[in-house]
């Protein structure tokens, strides 16, 4: 679950801070600092991640029909687009390792954002995306849904979900154990 402003302590103080912005779903994080492309941004850390159920607010973390993390810190709010500034990699088998990572160059004062299907097969509420980037996808339901084409043009997509396309394409129907 997302905190409120009210409830509001910031995770990753000069690192990030929250926007909050009356309505649903408007609020984003920011980034206070400048990052390089590559450049590891946040470690995710065990104290900063639990293990829960599919939700709006979980990310995937493998190929199980369980393998659902909360994040339980600011990166919560890092928001969708299709043509995403950062990733939440998770494909090291040390989760101490796990982070979120510039896909390309930050300046101080941008929202991050992330494409949701790099890590979500099928999502557990699809949303019509408000990105209005060129290359915008319109619905975002899951990887499920996208081409191996569509996920790579985004720069990162999650190893099990490239193969859970790859063994989709090779069957020729949708895998359904996600």
């Amino acid at each position: 679950m997302k905190p409120t402003q009210e409830s509001y302590t910031p995770t990753f103080a000069g690192t990030f801070v929250v926007e909050f912005a009356p309505g649903e779903f408007t609020s984003g994080l920011k980034a206070i600092e400048g990052f390089d492309a590559g450049q590891t941004m946040a470690l995710l850390g065990r104290d900063r991640i639990t293990k829960g159920p599919k939700a709006y607010t979980s990310v995937q973390c493998g190929r199980g029909k369980e393998d659902h993390i909360e994040l339980n810190s600011d990166l919560v709010y890092i928001n969708h687009s299709c043509e995403p500034n950062v990733a939440f990699d998770l494909s090291s088998a040390d989760r101490t390792k796990w982070n979120l990572r510039a896909l390309k160059r930050i300046e101080p004062g941008t929202f991050l954002t992330f494409f949701y299907p790099s890590t979500e097969w099928d999502m557990d509420q699809p949303f019509t995306c408000q990105c209005k980037t060129p290359t915008c996808l319109g619905m975002i339901q899951g990887a499920k849904y996208l081409s191996r084409k569509q996920l790579v043009a985004r720069e990162f997509a999650s190893p099990w979900i490239l193969e859970e396309v790859d063994e989709r394409d090779k069957n020729g129907k949708a895998v359904s154990r996600l």
